[in-house]
């Protein structure tokens, strides 16, 4: 059988968080970044939710909402591409395809940013969809519709790997789909939002994913 691993990019992959938070103390100060960076949670999924802007343009009316000066305001935006993977990831992915798992991607973001995020994980993925292709944002289901319908991949032999429970564990549940959970910031999950494993980063990721889906 088939096996397919994918995967949430930003928080998951490529850290997000610290991505943010570098540009946001930039333009307002690092005291508060942090104040701005739980704003800033909030703030992007209102943006996002009829699905009409590119990410690029949900950063950018983002930064806008939490007062960005009109100079500042496309500056997260640009600096993306530069985001950083985590540690751990690129040896995580490789053993993963080593063990014969197909990988793919599955973002709230564009395709230029996938394809920068690609050359810094070192990693080029087997599916990618991004919202910018499909008009949805998650926690919409839209893109495990797009990716299984590209694929065929059989359900039996899937799983989601994420860090968000909003974006993508509840909507794995909503769907009987099995996700890992990669919380690295210590939350607890919810009782709408129970993935099958949880892990505090990908270290243990390919044994992880050989226990859920058996060669």
């Amino acid at each position: 059988m088939e096996r397919w691993a994918t995967f949430d990019c930003y928080g998951t992959l490529i850290d997000w968080n610290g991505g943010v938070r570098a540009e946001l103390a930039r333009v307002f100060g690092d005291d508060r970044a942090d104040e701005l960076l739980d704003r800033y949670h909030e703030v992007e999924p209102e943006v996002q939710r009829d699905g009409s802007l590119s990410y690029r343009h949900v950063m950018t009316e983002t930064m806008r909402r939490l007062g960005a000066p009109p100079a500042e305001e496309h500056g997260l935006a640009d600096s993306l591409p530069g985001w950083r993977a985590f540690p751990e990831v690129h040896g995580a992915l490789e053993e993963a395809r080593r063990r014969g798992w197909k990988l793919g991607v599955l973002s709230n973001t564009d395709d230029d940013y996938i394809a920068a995020s690609q050359v810094q994980m070192g990693i080029v993925f087997d599916e990618v969809v991004v919202a910018q292709e499909i008009g949805s944002y998650k926690p919409g289901h839209k893109h495990w519709e797009e990716f299984f319908a590209r694929t065929r991949a059989p359900r039996e032999g899937h799983v989601h790997v994420a860090a968000s429970l909003f974006h993508d564990v509840k909507p794995c549940n909503e769907l009987g789909l099995r996700s890992v959970w990669v919380n690295r910031l210590g939350e607890t999950a919810p009782d709408d939002a129970q993935p099958e494993r949880e892990l505090t980063d990908l270290l243990s990721l390919p044994e992880t994913l050989d226990e859920l889906v058996a060669s």
